[in-house]
């Protein structure tokens, strides 16, 4: 505090007590540190395979759900379908994930884990679950599931009223 004026002194920008006003109170704000700290334990526990979050996701995808299509994959996730081809094109690359033709649109190609792709998630669901562990370790498992359903009742994109 200023004796003089009774204002907060503002720290320096290098200090580590910064004032962080109404940042700490804004859910994009605290969802964004939660991210980073997930996305940097995630990258830590898959640094022997390198699997990004992405890929992940998309290789549960596949696994769960065999012949659907890149556009498929791309509309469930909600990105652009040029982003899930390169990711498609890594994994193939990787010879996780193989491209056939589907039977159900010639135009398109239908999506499935190879044989290492499959044994690439037998070896990453553990990994996934300690990942899991270590994120919500302080939290109660009514906790846990309390959180994930918050947070799948927030809108996918901006509402208009």
């Amino acid at each position: 505090m200023d004796s003089q004026s009774g204002q907060a002194q503002a720290a320096p920008p290098n200090s580590d007590a910064l004032n962080f006003d109404i940042l700490p109170e804004l859910l994009g704000y605290q969802l964004r540190r939660a991210q980073l700290r997930m996305f940097n334990d995630f990258a830590g526990a898959m640094a022997d395979v390198s699997i990004t979050p992405g890929q992940f996701g998309v290789l549960v995808l596949i696994e769960a759900n065999p012949g659907s299509s890149q556009s498929a994959l791309a509309r469930a996730i909600g990105i652009e379908r040029s982003t899930m081809v390169a990711v498609i094109d890594t994994l193939e690359g990787r010879g996780l994930v193989e491209r056939r033709a589907s039977k159900v649109d010639r135009r398109s190609n239908a999506l499935v884990l190879s044989e290492a792709g499959a044994a690439m998630m037998e070896k990453l669901r553990p990994i996934v679950a300690g990942h899991e562990d270590r994120i919500a370790g302080n939290l109660s498992s009514a906790e846990r599931r309390q959180l994930i359903d918050l947070l799948t009742r927030l809108p996918d994109g901006p509402q208009t009223k």
